[in-house]
């Protein structure tokens, strides 16, 4: 009986050991070894029954982004960032103390082996990083330097528009794309123009006469200036009714989730994968979505009809059709896995963000062009 007794006491020892083992609670790090080397750390916490997670680039600001889902099945274990379009997967060592795992970003595959991190090897996180500067909220700024040459790449759409600090930039961007952009309209609200207007395209280096990071509103009219003055743009409104489609509430409710960046400013992008491509958009409202989706996505205006406010980070993932993206979708990346394949758009908004994009004819507010010309480099 005594035996039997030890044997027990040694089972339930051993299996105390083996879940302490299998706990993914806790703080980990490692080193991702992609263009450079960035050290990760991952934070696991479980509340009311369920894991949750922040990671930290810490060579990369150290910004805490938190996961969207976090999951633990034995040894195995896996984190979803949805924010950065990032998936962990990994199997924890015997001891507890180590993963073996990959981070997949979009289509790339990398190693990120992580070890748990104790109070004497743990690796600091930088504080936050300073709110950047804002431009005056009452500022009226223009380009102070800007400069415009041809861009010959045989680019069909704009290639970006980023802000980075002060500085602007566009590439094989054509005047059609900078008004859609300046003005939120869709090519198609744009009436009359010559043929190059969509054709030629150009990048454009510029920088503020103003100090500080500009709102989306005063980087729009720092736009329009530059178009009147460099492409001598002149146009008058109308209202005519135009094939349209307009962004509502779906019955089942809005699956928005509010943004964990800050900042005036939204990030938008598209990524492809295997399985289709996915719109990403951060710190983005229901206007910068639907000026994403009017252009370069859809052939038409998009109504936004949702009276949702504030700023969200959400991604949309589906199969494009060769009515969208002006009929020359961007190319996914080969692959050997046989991915079922992402719904089409309509579909992939109604079941992931709860959102219903329909087709209307409707009253919109159009551009007809009187006068423009082709800009002067500098």
């Amino acid at each position: 009986m005594k035996k039997l007794m030890l044997g027990i006491a040694a089972f339930i020892a051993l299996s105390g050991s083996v879940l302490r083992a299998q706990d993914f609670t806790g703080t980990w790090q490692g080193t991702l070894h992609a263009e450079k080397d960035l050290r990760i750390i991952l934070t696991v916490a479980k509340a009311d029954g369920k894991l949750n997670a922040t990671m930290y680039s810490i060579d990369q600001g150290g910004q805490p982004i938190k996961a969207s889902e976090v999951t633990q099945e034995g040894t195995a274990v896996t984190c979803t960032v949805s924010l950065i379009s990032l998936r962990y997967t990994g199997k924890m060592s015997a001891d507890g103390n180590a993963i073996e795992g990959t981070s997949t970003q979009g289509t790339q595959a990398l190693p990120l082996n992580l070890v748990r991190a104790t109070k004497e090897t743990a690796w600091e996180i930088p504080p936050p990083p300073a709110p950047p500067k804002m431009m005056a909220a009452d500022a009226d700024p223009s380009f102070d330097v800007a400069t415009i040459k041809p861009n010959n790449s045989g680019a069909t759409n704009m290639q970006g528009l980023t802000v980075r600090g002060r500085n602007f930039a566009t590439r094989a961007s054509s005047l059609i794309d900078l008004m859609e952009f300046a003005y939120g309209v869709q090519a198609k609200q744009i009436i009359g123009g010559p043929d190059w207007a969509e054709k030629d395209r150009y990048d454009i280096a510029a920088v503020p006469d103003v100090e500080g990071i500009p709102s989306p509103q005063q980087l729009r009219n720092m736009i329009r200036k530059l178009l009147a003055e460099r492409f001598q743009l002149k146009f008058h409104n109308e209202k005519r009714e135009l094939p349209a489609f307009v962004l509502s509430i779906s019955k089942t409710g809005q699956k928005l989730s509010p943004t964990q960046l800050n900042g005036p400013l939204p990030g938008i992008g598209i990524q492809g994968g295997s399985d289709g491509l996915s719109l990403l958009l951060r710190n983005a409202n229901m206007s910068d979505f639907t000026g994403f989706l009017q252009s370069p996505v859809l052939d038409r205006p998009v109504i936004d009809e949702t009276g949702i406010a504030g700023r969200f980070d959400f991604s949309v993932k589906f199969t494009p059709d060769d009515s969208q993206f002006h009929g020359h979708p961007p190319v996914p990346p080969s692959s050997d896995d046989k991915a079922e394949p992402a719904p089409n758009l309509f579909e992939a908004i109604q079941q992931q963000l709860g959102l219903r994009l329909e087709a209307k004819k409707v009253q919109v507010d159009v551009m007809v062009l009187d006068h423009v010309e082709k800009p002067s480099q500098n």
